[in-house]
């Protein structure tokens, strides 16, 4: 049986005034998962445990099947192996975000550093070719023999700290969009230090960066400058089963994003690159699609993650995330249907990885729901695919998110046995 999961990157949301009273979810036109849905088992799952952050490193873990209470030990890490970075077991490694700071009055000319103000945790979501340019002149002058940086994809890049510490108290910038930087800056813990060698990373580059070529040029043309870089997320590498170790199974995984194929790098996936997947509403779905389908017909699995919908979520875009998961619907989720036609026999994992609410604009660790599609099934009852599938009365919860791949790899979905 070929197995196929569709993830909507925080898809999930909240009731919005201005929708009704609705979500984001609720109020999109989705014929095609609501059609799953009908035909299929559904249920709810806890993607991010308690005591855990609510990020798409933690839920994709989940998702994966993996324990994160076993194998989680921060989202850098994750991203490194996606990007061919070896850590040594002395290496810390830091999730490094090229960003848009502003002064009190919108200028993007910082002179009091402890009083910028977050503007945008995507540098304006600033291009791979301009951010590699960017990251090359950070390297060139911030690098030592303990540091380095490596550039990644669009804003997000990584930081090496070689005998660095991972004891620090750091905040995911998309979490404090508008809001001054000066309560959120990296702080030791108790046990704890290196508060004064990120922070001061952090400050040093505000001035390589705002007179760069690529900035002065982004400038011009009315574009956010990618003025500083914001360090977080660290951790050391992880030890993991592969997947294939642990249920037997290849596995693919397309995505845009590194953090993801770095989870799929550690359990021994195959990693495929599409060209055009931006991880943003201009992504290239039909890509995505073609690859996916095209990998089916030699392995077992495909991980198809799709960004775009949480993307908007951090900047608050009701519009574009409602897009987002209509693309999602038409553009991914239909055309993987008809594709997996040819197949002998398959099933479909439908689902968000966590929610990410307009309102907050960052994730939230509420449980997401999801469907399992096997072919064949025939509708049960008409059901429309969204947060509200939790009160349906056939609905199984997983409390733990990790045994949700158990049950989507169990011959005997059938009787649908709670997580």
């Amino acid at each position: 049986m070929k197995h196929i999961i569709l993830l909507g990157d925080g898809m999930a949301g909240w009731p919005i005034k201005e929708l009704g009273a609705k979500t984001c979810m609720q109020a999109a036109t989705t014929p095609n998962m609501d059609r799953l849905a009908s035909a299929s088992v559904v249920g709810v799952a806890r993607t991010v445990p308690d005591g855990y952050p609510a990020g798409s490193d933690v839920a994709n873990l989940s998702i994966f099947g993996y324990d994160p209470a076993r194998y989680y030990t921060g989202r850098a890490p994750l991203e490194a192996a996606s990007m061919g970075v070896s850590l040594e077991s002395s290496d810390v490694a830091y999730r490094c975000n090229l960003v848009t700071l502003t002064s009190g009055n919108g200028n993007t000319v910082m002179k009091d550093y402890g009083e910028a103000v977050m503007d945008d945790y995507s540098g304006g979501h600033i291009t791979t070719e301009e951010a590699h340019a960017l990251i090359r002149s950070i390297q060139k002058k911030l690098a030592t023999d303990k540091i380095n940086f490596y550039p990644g994809v669009s804003y997000r890049h990584l930081m090496v700290w070689n005998g660095g510490s991972d004891k620090l108290n750091c905040t995911p910038p998309h979490d404090i969009t508008g809001r001054k930087i000066t309560e959120y800056l990296p702080t030791n813990l108790p046990d704890g230090e290196g508060q004064k060698t990120i922070r001061s990373l952090m400050q040093a580059s505000v001035e390589i960066l705002q007179n760069d070529p690529v900035n002065l040029k982004r400038k011009s043309a009315g574009k956010k400058i990618a003025n500083s870089i914001w360090l977080w997320g660290q951790g050391r590498r992880p030890a993991m089963p592969t997947f294939k170790a642990k249920y037997g199974k290849t596995g693919a995984i397309i995505s845009a994003v590194d953090l993801t194929k770095g989870i799929a790098v550690l359990a021994g996936f195959e990693v495929i690159n599409v060209e055009g997947a931006t991880g943003y509403i201009d992504t290239n779905y039909e890509g995505k699609v073609e690859a996916s389908l095209k990998a089916l017909e030699r392995l077992d699995m495909v991980y198809l993650h799709v960004e775009a919908p949480d993307e908007a979520g951090h900047t608050g875009n009701i519009k574009d995330k409602i897009t987002a998961i209509e693309d999602f619907d038409s553009r991914i989720v239909g055309p993987v249907l008809k594709g997996l036609e040819k197949f002998g026999n398959y099933r479909v994992l439908v689902m968000p990885d966590h929610p990410t609410p307009i309102e907050i604009r960052t994730h939230s660790p509420e449980p997401v729901p999801f469907l399992i599609y096997t072919k064949d099934d025939k509708p049960r009852k008409k059901r429309c695919f969204n947060e509200n599938i939790k009160n349906d009365p056939d609905a199984i919860t997983f409390d733990q998110g990790h045994k949700l791949m158990d049950y989507f790899l169990d011959k005997s979905i059938e009787k649908q046995e709670r997580g």
